[in-house]
């Protein structure tokens, strides 16, 4: 190639080289004023966004106490009823072991008190029955010897007796 032409070339590039960096220039100028921009926005949102900041920060702090609080709470109130369940149960296996000592004593009086009522029934029977069955046999007794003296006194034949010495047997 000749000069002439790299020089025009190079001239080209040059050119081209100066007017990338014109629009470089002018996408910065343009960045600058989005950024100039965005920058009061940020001035103007700033304060309010700290505030908020700020009242999200009491608000975790209030929470902390009160979860702390409530926490403190919740161990307390644990703690009372644990003791409460263990007074509750000695109280229960107090009345559960008297109450098994009371049943064993009633247990005792009324083996006691059906052994008195049998022995009680016993003697009523021995002493009641018992000449119940005297005077009905003295009865049947005087019956035999009132019936026998209604008859008469004649004999029995001996198929009359031996009927009834099959009765009496």
């Amino acid at each position: 190639m000749n000069q002439d032409t790299v020089i025009i070339l190079l001239t080209i590039f040059v050119g081209l080289v100066a007017l990338s960096q014109v629009g470089q220039m002018i996408a910065l100028f343009a960045l600058k004023k989005q950024a100039g921009e965005l920058q009061k926005k940020l001035d103007a949102i700033a304060p309010r966004a700290e505030s908020v900041l700020a009242t999200a920060q009491q608000t975790v702090e209030l929470g902390r106490k009160q979860l702390q609080d409530v926490s403190a709470r919740a161990a307390d109130i644990l703690d009372s009823t644990r003791a409460q369940l263990a007074r509750v149960d000695g109280l229960v296996a107090d009345f559960s072991s008297r109450a098994r000592t009371q049943m064993d004593r009633a247990e005792l009086v009324l083996d006691d008190t059906f052994g008195r009522v049998q022995s009680t029934v016993s003697t009523v029977h021995g002493g009641v029955m018992r000449p119940i069955r005297e005077i009905s046999g003295v009865g049947a007794g005087i019956r035999a010897a009132v019936s026998q003296l209604a008859k008469g006194a004649t004999r029995s034949s001996p198929a009359q007796a031996t009927q009834d010495e099959e009765m009496f047997i």
